[in-house]
């Protein structure tokens, strides 16, 4: 608000200074020109004493008059113009909120205007522009038209400054709507939590479809943090990432240089999710695993969800979710690929040894293992005649279509968006379809 007043302000000043240099050089031009007149007239009437002499001074200087006057005019018709915005944009502000004698006030003021512009319009007419002192007119014109500015440049500051304070509203009105979204759903976890381990004899049912949508959400998340550290680490690296988004999605052209992370975040997860419609997640054969029974992967998503990886594997070291782990990242990070963002492969031999690393990427790693197990056992938390939730991804080149797949890019403008690669697989919920994401090309 007061950067707005200061700007017009400025502005305001800036034209009244060259307003009043303008008359200043009028007046100016006006008094030489009659000296010069005057001594042109004193040689001519020396030279040459007749009338049509004395006509001609005459009638320049009535042609300069009359100059100076239509100047005057049409400053004056600007400067009533100006009121006339300027008490419209009034009218307009004092219609919300509602202020009956603000409305009232610029109504008259608009009337006033209008008909002092349709005397002009008849003055002109006549062409009755007579003015005894055109400079002062032309000056104090100049003035209410800045003035008309000025009043516009307030309402403007005004009209911002409430709508700021509605912004400022609804973002508390939000934040208030959030808190209590949050209190709601850490109640619901609180009554999950104490329910107790459920009985076997209890008729467990796959959770809505709402929570899976709301853990595959998470996951993603969890995904493109890790994708965003593993970047960080190959630029320290001195790594060619143009090279390695190739490698792993060959001949794409990305409409942004920074869509090349979209590559990455396929990789991620298709290193992450294969498997993921076998019970056992392919680790063991599903015959030798425990998995036989979805009441293993409720009891599972219990436990795990409310622990850090790294408490988890602490606590069950040798369970399925431990070997998961272990197997995804000895398959997803390359020994020559640590070697060269780490200068080691410490972390390698560590997770091979069944430990837990003690750094910032292996604990992004294991966030999004973490995320991916939950899902899994989301997946298959659903009874014995029902299907579990599978994966799917489309093939490159497939025809974009809105009910399997969502755009992460913005489409080409072409007829028909072609598919360049998956970046993150879609679900089959029974007859439920999530869509999958893909990059367009």
């Amino acid at each position: 608000m007061d950067s707005v007043n200061q700007l017009a302000l400025t502005s305001n000043k800036t034209r009244l200074a060259r307003t009043f240099t303008k008359v200043l050089h009028i007046r100016a031009v006006a008094g030489a020109a009659t000296v010069d007149r005057s001594r042109k007239t004193k040689v001519s009437e020396k030279v040459k004493k007749d009338d049509d002499g004395r006509k001609l001074v005459s009638a320049e200087n009535d042609e300069f008059r009359n100059r100076a006057a239509l100047d005057a005019f049409i400053a004056k018709v600007f400067a009533t113009i100006s009121s006339v915005k300027a008490a419209y944009a009034q009218l307009q502000y004092a219609q919300s909120p509602y202020d009956a004698e603000g409305i009232q006030s610029a109504d008259q003021i608009m009337v006033s205007e209008l008909k002092s512009l349709s005397e002009f319009k008849q003055s002109f007419l006549k062409k009755h522009l007579d003015d005894d002192s055109p400079e002062t007119t032309h000056l104090l014109a100049e003035i209410r038209e800045q003035k008309n500015l000025l009043t516009m440049y307030e309402i403007t500051g005004k009209k911002l400054d409430s709508q700021s304070k509605l912004k400022d509203s609804e973002i508390i009105f939000l934040k208030e709507k959030l808190d209590e979204a949050n209190r709601e759903n850490k109640s619901i976890e609180k009554r999950l939590n104490s329910s107790g381990p459920l009985s076997p004899h209890q008729k467990l049912r796959f959770p809505s479809l709402d929570y899976f949508v709301s853990s595959l959400r998470q996951t993603t998340k969890s995904v493109r943090s890790f994708v965003k550290l593993m970047i960080g680490e190959m630029e320290s690296a001195n790594w060619d990432l143009d090279a390695a988004a190739s490698s792993i999605q060959p001949d794409v052209v990305y409409s942004d240089p920074t869509h090349k992370c979209y590559a990455f975040e396929s990789f991620i997860c298709r290193v992450m999710f294969d498997g993921f419609n076998h019970p056992s997640f392919s680790i063991v054969n599903d015959s030798e695993s425990p998995t036989n029974d979805k009441r293993f992967f409720i009891d599972n998503f219990m436990e795990l969800k409310s622990l850090k990886a790294k408490e988890y594997i602490k606590w069950k070291p040798k369970s399925m979710f431990t070997k998961f782990c272990w197997s995804k990242y000895l398959k997803l990070v390359h020994p020559v690929m640590e070697s060269s963002l780490f200068g080691n492969s410490n972390q390698r031999n560590l997770v091979a040894a069944g430990k837990f690393p003690k750094t910032t990427f292996f604990s992004s790693f294991a966030d999004v293992a973490k995320r991916v197990w939950l899902l899994h056992c989301l997946a298959f938390a659903v009874d014995r005649n029902e299907t579990a939730a599978a994966t799917f991804q489309v093939r490159k080149c497939s025809r974009f279509t809105e009910v399997f797949m969502e755009s992460v890019n913005e489409p080409p403008p072409k007829a028909s968006p072609e598919v360049a690669f998956t970046v993150v697989p879609g679900f089959k919920v029974g007859k439920t379809v999530i869509q999958c994401q893909v990059y367009l090309s």
